[in-house]
């Protein structure tokens, strides 16, 4: 967890012995910066939370007046929420698993060595953290309520799956956590990441790298920097990424083509929150948000062994799966719309506007390039368009053969000039030119009811009565 993080908490320890009061609280202040109250009168503590806040506490089991295990009983009533723990200077293993059963967090000997209840502290403050996330999560979700919605206006949808994508991100977005962005090519996921950076750490720069093509020097010297001398052509010091985006956020990109070489040194960056420069072996702390983001398989590239297992699992905390296009079609008028207008403003056409029957046409296509295809393909129409309408038939080359259905149901579709019909010398009437095209469509549709209506822009219940009526 980011040392930052513990810069806002408040740690009570309660000791009637001054001098392990001064070297604990010593040592939580220099090594995790928390604040830190002390109180040495058991009878006051109760009074004490009642009057700020206080995130852990950290009880003596043998005091005066109420010993560490009755006044645990007494916080947990209370305060059931806060964390606890306990330490004593024998070891009392009834006394322990008394505390634990309690609802102790944990139970440690005092010694000169406080690393284990430093280590102790951060578990406990993690968990919490954990449990206040997941609570939140809850809360969004039970509200049904996007609060941000003008934050997430890039990211234009009505669809489920992306409306429960935006309610997770409000969630996770003010945490320290990294999080993992997957899904396939074009599906919004930097514009995810941008909008994690607007919610939870707008106050704070932003800044991309992509890591694809990156070998392992160069990715280090990217994001870490490099000393002076350093290798040839290091003249002077230079700040890596991860210190200009202090404080704020860095989006990394592609991260499924690190090297193995990349990938270690990425996991001892989120697992200690230190990281080296080039040419230095003093190592820095760091004081940024991670957001990483993928269209590739990392489950099965760590099964290959291709990615390092210790960091899948370290990056799945906080994952976000964004769907294709083809999975929230519902959201193609919206996004057709928003593009044609930006292609209107590009292009200076005012007025320029589309065919209706343009998104039944696009909902048979499978976008292989999702949202970022879709952008291009109608500013491409919008560049070709001789009026100011884009119709649908401009979209049957650069679709060609790709539309799901019949070529005769995609001539349909596409086609809004209809071609020259050579009349017979006699005139049929308005019914038997009716029941020709019916039985055409028919013929074409090699009996499919629902395919022969589409042709004919009719109903399937308006096809069946025409049927039946054929003389």
């Amino acid at each position: 967890m980011n040392e930052d993080y513990y810069q806002n908490l408040t740690i009570l320890i309660v000791d009637d012995e001054a001098s392990w009061l001064r070297a604990l609280g010593l040592a939580i202040e220099r090594n995790l910066g928390a604040r830190v109250v002390t109180c040495q009168d058991s009878r006051a503590v109760l009074a004490l939370l009642e009057e700020q806040q206080i995130d852990l506490v950290i009880l003596d089991i043998t005091m005066p007046y109420l010993s560490g295990d009755e006044l645990l009983t007494q916080l947990k009533e209370k305060f059931p929420q806060l964390p606890a723990i306990m330490t004593t200077g024998l070891v009392q293993v009834e006394l322990a698993v008394k505390c634990m059963r309690l609802g102790a967090f944990d139970y440690y000997v005092k010694t000169t060595e406080v690393s284990r209840i430093l280590n102790g502290i951060r578990k406990a403050l993690e968990l919490v953290r954990l449990q206040n996330e997941n609570q939140l999560l809850r809360d969004r979700f039970l509200k049904d309520d996007i609060e941000h919605q003008q934050l997430f206006s890039d990211l234009t949808s009505q669809n489920k799956k992306m409306r429960a994508i935006f309610q997770y991100i409000e969630a996770i977005a003010p945490g320290q956590e990294p999080v993992l962005i997957l899904g396939e090519s074009g599906t919004g996921k930097e514009l995810i990441a941008r909008a994690i950076h607007r919610i939870g750490h707008a106050d704070g720069p932003w800044v991309a790298v992509n890591a694809a093509g990156l070998d392992d020097n160069v990715f280090s010297d990217t994001l870490f920097g490099h000393c002076k001398g350093a290798f040839t052509g290091a003249d002077q010091d230079r700040p890596g990424m991860i210190e200009q985006a202090a404080g704020g956020l860095l989006f990394l990109d592609e991260i499924g083509d690190l090297s193995m070489a990349s990938q270690v040194k990425l996991l001892r960056l989120l697992q200690e929150g230190e990281y080296y420069p080039l040419g230095s072996d003093k190592p820095k702390q760091h004081n940024t948000r991670f957001v990483f983001a993928t269209n590739r398989d990392l489950s099965a590239m760590q099964k290959k062994g291709e990615f390092r297992t210790d960091l899948y699992y370290r990056l799945r905390a906080y994952r976000v799966a964004l769907p294709p296009l083809r999975e929230r079609l519902d959201d193609l008028p919206l996004l057709v719309e928003k593009f044609v207008n930006e292609a209107a403003e590009s292009l200076s056409r005012e007025g320029l506007r589309y065919d209706p029957q343009l998104i039944s046409l696009l909902q048979r296509y499978r976008f292989p390039g999702n949202v970022r295809e879709l952008r291009s393909m109608l500013f491409e129409a919008a560049s070709l368009a001789k009026s100011d309408r884009i119709n649908a038939s401009l979209f049957n080359a650069l679709l060609g053969d790709q539309l799901s259905g019949s070529d005769d149901e995609a001539s349909y579709a596409v086609d809004q000039d209809i071609e020259t019909i050579q009349f017979p010398r006699h005139l049929p009437t308005l019914k038997q030119a009716a029941d020709l095209l019916v039985e055409e469509a028919m013929q074409r549709a090699d009996g499919n009811q629902t395919r022969a209506a589409k042709m004919l822009g009719i109903s399937r219940p308006a096809l069946s009565k025409r049927l039946k009526n054929l003389s």
